[in-house]
């Protein structure tokens, strides 16, 4: 039986981590212990599911002793992001199974303190790359690992985050470089993963330019130099392009944000104590960037190059992997509820470098991130599937070299130079495989 803690009771933990144990996998597994700063969250924890109003709660000074009165095996951690660091490196402490939500860490010097901490334990440390078992990424890989494109040597990926999402994180706290790591490890190492996973190949050096061209007290849009508003209190809003798209003018009631989890603004601040999600997005404290232009140089040969902007008209990603034998290539358009065109269906498009295309149909399954969630909740509750003949589950290297990418990225923005990523992790190259 797996005797789960829960570190940080966010939106996350309880649709993806809570619920799921409560309602699908209570035969393996059990909450035995809640931890989290604030006492509403609490609340909200213990409304949401009743089964947990038994459950004992603490503060994070108690972990030590949250371990020893629940006698736990596996630590959940869905904090904020600056704090993953403290529960990681406690749970491998005291060698347990610490599973944690992306970005494992916000910085390269935390990762390696994780990998280092790792190998004294006789825990291990579980990242929670979802995105990884979206079907059609299952499918690249697979695609790869046959050897339809030979060996890979340059991957295209080009991000693109909608106005509404984009927004979001400069209206919180993922707008501090000290508790997010900025967006090129709070969001991109979602995709730098991706990239290490599918290829198979170690980043060594990164180079990139970036930009706040959107949001801060620069941003064009908006509607006056005035620092410190708040939408849910602001005067001008009615004159921010950003509020008024998902606005109605006669009530200036907010559409539901799908990060907040919330029907709007001020409900959602009543989840939290002390906590405003609603912080003007060009508030003259924001420095972090908004768009980036990478190049990553790969061990064994590979070149990626990226692009992300979180300022766009609609979201979704386009994709092309070269090898030696062929290309692969596939666009996806997110959250269609909020594209106000047609759009085709994704595929996955497969050019042999001699010989004629094929359109590949993957099969989907429901749940969130296109279907990652559900497989990605079995493999860390049931076990992971044994008929699988790849690895897919992402341990502490894995979170590592998507931590150093990204704060390469934004070091190399700043410095206008490249970085070595094992200058990041200040350790010497080895022959161990990402995992």
């Amino acid at each position: 039986m797996n005797r789960i803690v829960v570190c940080g009771l966010s939106n996350r933990a309880l649709g993806m981590f809570i619920q799921p144990v409560i309602t699908q996998f209570s035969q393996q597994n059990e909450i035995v212990g809640l931890l989290d700063p604030d006492g509403r969250r609490i609340e909200i924890a213990r409304e949401s599911f009743p089964s947990l109003s038994s459950i004992p709660v603490y503060h994070p000074n108690q972990f030590q002793q949250m371990i020893k009165e629940t006698n736990a095996n596996t630590v959940v951690v869905t904090s904020r992001d600056d704090t993953h660091i403290d529960y990681i490196l406690q749970g491998l402490e005291n060698d347990l199974t610490v599973i944690t939500e992306k970005p494992m860490v916000t910085n390269a010097n935390d990762a390696k303190r994780v990998m280092e901490a790792e190998a004294r334990s006789n825990g291990k440390v579980i990242v929670a790359f979802n995105y990884r078992y979206n079907p059609f990424h299952r499918r690249i890989k697979e695609m790869i690992l046959e050897g339809k494109i030979g060996r890979v040597t340059s991957v295209d990926l080009n991000w693109y985050i909608d106005t509404y999402h984009g927004a979001s994180y400069f209206k919180r706290w993922n707008r501090d470089r000290n508790r997010s790591g900025g967006l090129s490890i709070h969001k991109s190492t979602h995709h730098f993963d991706l990239v290490n996973w599918w290829i198979d190949q170690k980043p060594e050096q990164v180079f990139a330019y970036g930009a706040l061209n959107y949001y801060g007290k620069d941003g064009e849009l908006n509607p006056s130099p005035t620092d410190h508003r708040y939408c849910s209190t602001c005067m001008e809003k009615q004159n921010c392009q950003y509020y008024m798209r998902w606005s109605n003018r006669r009530n200036n009631l907010a559409v539901k944000d799908d990060h907040i989890k919330s029907e709007g603004i001020e409900k959602s601040a009543q989840n939290y104590t002390n906590y405003r999600p609603d912080s003007c997005i060009f508030d003259h404290e924001i420095e972090i960037e908004d768009t980036y232009a990478v190049t990553v140089k790969y061990d064994k040969g590979a070149f990626l190059s990226y692009s992300v902007n979180f300022s766009l008209p609609y979201e979704g990603y386009r994709l092309a992997i070269n090898g030696t034998k062929g290309r692969i290539e596939t666009t996806e358009f997110h959250e269609p509820s909020r594209i106000p065109f047609p759009y085709p269906e994704q595929t996955i498009e497969y050019y042999p470098l001699f010989g004629s295309k094929e359109i590949i149909h993957v099969l989907q399954n429901e749940g969130g991130h296109g279907g990652g969630d559900p497989l990605l909740q079995e493999d860390l509750f049931m076990g992971v599937d044994p008929s699988r003949p790849y690895q897919i589950l992402a341990g502490a290297e894995a979170g590592a070299y998507s931590i150093a990418v990204g704060e390469g990225v934004w070091r190399s923005a700043k410095e206008n130079r490249p970085f070595s990523i094992n200058e990041l992790l200040k350790q010497t190259s080895d022959s161990s495989q990402l995992v």
